[in-house]
C-alpha cells in the first residue's frame, strides 16, 4: 500500500487525536520506505516489541506490520532513544515506543518533521512539548531538532560537538537554527502519484 492511502486508512480507523496523526504519519512513510528498501515496516518505523500503546491510538496499524521483538540500532541511535526516554513527559508506554520511532526516523536525511511524515515543524514542536517536555524545554533557542538532539548527546558524553564556545559565535549558526522549509514527504509522495499517468 502506498503511503498516502495508508495514512488515510490509518486515520479513519484511529481515535482522531494528534498522537494518531503522528503514528499514522510515521507508519505510512515507513511503509513506503520498507517497500523501497526491502525491509520490514517495524524496522523502518523503529517499532520494537509489542506496540500495544501505539495500536491503542491507531488500531488499523496492526494489519500493516509484524512486530519486531528486537531492532538492531547503532550506538548513535541507541543514545538518541535513551535521550528521548529520559526526557519523556510521563514515561508512558506510548512515549517509550514513540522515542524508538523518532530515534529510528531521525537517522534519515531530511528535517526530522519531514522524516516523521508531519506537515510542518510546528507539529514536531507540539509533539516534543506534549511527550518530551523536559527535553523540549532545554531547546530554549529553537535549535533544529536533530541538531539539538545530537548536541545534547554530545554534551552528556563530555564531547565537544562544536568548535565555537557558543552558538552565537559559530559561523554555522544558520545550519542549526532558522527556517526548516520544505514540503511534507507525504504531500510530495501524493503529488508524484497524482502526476503519474
Amino acid at each position: 500500500m502506498a503511503p498516502d492511502p495508508a495514512y488515510r486508512r490509518l486515520i479513519e480507523r484511529s481515535d482522531g487525536s494528534a498522537d494518531a496523526h503522528v503514528v499514522a504519519s510515521i507508519v505510512a512513510l515507513a511503509l513506503g520506505d520498507a517497500a523501497a528498501e526491502g525491509r520490514s515496516v517495524a524496522e523502518t518505523a523503529g517499532i520494537e516489541g509489542t506496540p500495544d500503546a501505539l495500536l491503542a491510538v491507531v488500531p488499523g496499524a496492526r494489519e500493516l506490520f509484524e512486530p519486531a521483538e528486537f531492532l538492531a540500532r547503532d550506538d548513535e541511535e541507541l543514545c538518541l532513544v535513551d535521550l528521548l526516554r529520559r526526557g519523556a513527559t510521563s514515561g508512558s508506554a506510548f512515549e517509550h515506543a514513540l522515542a524508538g520511532m523518532i530515534a529510528r526516523r531521525a537517522q534519515r536525511p531530511n528535517h526530522l518533521w519531514q522524516d516523521l511524515g508531519l506537515r510542518n515543524r510546528g507539529e514536531l514542536g507540539a509533539l516534543m512539548h506534549r511527550h518530551f517536555a523536559p527535553l523540549a524545554r532545554r531547546n530554549r533557542n529553537d535549535m533544529k531538532w536533530k541538531k539539538f538532539f545530537f548536541r545534547m548527546i554530545c554534551s552528556d558524553a563530555d564531547y565537544a560537538l562544536c568548535a565555537a564556545p557558543s552558538c552565537s559565535e559559530c559561523c554555522d549558526f544558520d545550519a542549526c537554527f532558522g527556517d526548516e522549509t520544505g514540503e511534507s514527504l507525504l504531500a510530495h509522495i501524493r503529488r508524484d502519484a497524482e502526476a503519474r499517468p
